[in-house]
């Protein structure tokens, strides 16, 4: 396979990758709803670099390690199934307390710093041990003859990342005309409520699920 047939192949599954709704979509959209458009973006990033981050590992066969150690891959999915229930189960919290201690509540959550969102998007992705799993199946098949495997990869998985980069973008900008509408208390508890049940739903098929063969 040749450079440009490679990166044209890849860019097509990385973008259709991309838009397929899942965790990521779920926390993005809710933040850019909710809060700010700008903490969205900022969990967008620390997303991006964690596919960024995946793409290096499986480059440097360190995620090949996830894909024939069971201790390692049960250690990755409690650890990663754990935070999406912790962070969703914030979320439920918000949604099912009373309306005085709701506003407390959000009060605090609009505190959270873009460092802070940028960490949780970040370590969503990397506590996702799917991901380098299959990241290990799924770079090699777009790699080129007689170039660096490490850098190649990088520059895959860079694409990915600014991929998701503009669709987390895309998504803030179609939150805009229902942001006031979630600006409701009502409507603002019923989107965290939604997005908690997500988060802690993905939290609990990752640690049911067995590793992918």
């Amino acid at each position: 396979m040749d450079a440009v047939t490679a990166l044209t192949s890849f860019s097509i599954a990385a973008a259709l990758m991309t838009m397929t709704p899942g965790i990521d979509t779920a926390l993005v959209l809710r933040t850019a709803s909710v809060e700010t458009g700008q903490k969205a973006m900022a969990a967008g990033a620390g997303i991006s670099l964690g596919v960024l981050f995946w793409g290096l590992l499986s480059a440097l066969g360190v995620a090949a390690v996830l894909a024939v150690s069971e201790t390692a891959y049960l250690v990755m999915r409690i650890a990663g199934a754990a935070y999406l229930s912790w962070l969703g189960g914030q979320m439920l919290w918000a949604a099912l307390r009373k309306d005085k201690a709701l506003e407390a509540s959000q009060v605090e959550i609009r505190q959270t710093s873009l460092a802070g969102w940028f960490g949780r998007g970040l370590f969503t992705n990397l506590l996702n041990p799917k991901i380098g799993v299959f990241y290990m199946s799924f770079l090699p098949q777009f790699m080129v003859d007689g170039v660096n495997p490490v850098g190649w990869s990088a520059l895959l998985a860079g694409i990915h990342g600014l991929m998701g980069i503009a669709w987390c973008a895309a998504i803030v900008l179609a939150a805009r005309p229902i942001s006031q509408l979630v600006k409701k208390r009502v409507v603002s508890k019923v989107m965290d409520g939604v997005t908690g049940a997500v988060l802690v739903g993905f939290g609990l098929k990752l640690f049911f699920e067995e590793r992918p063969a």
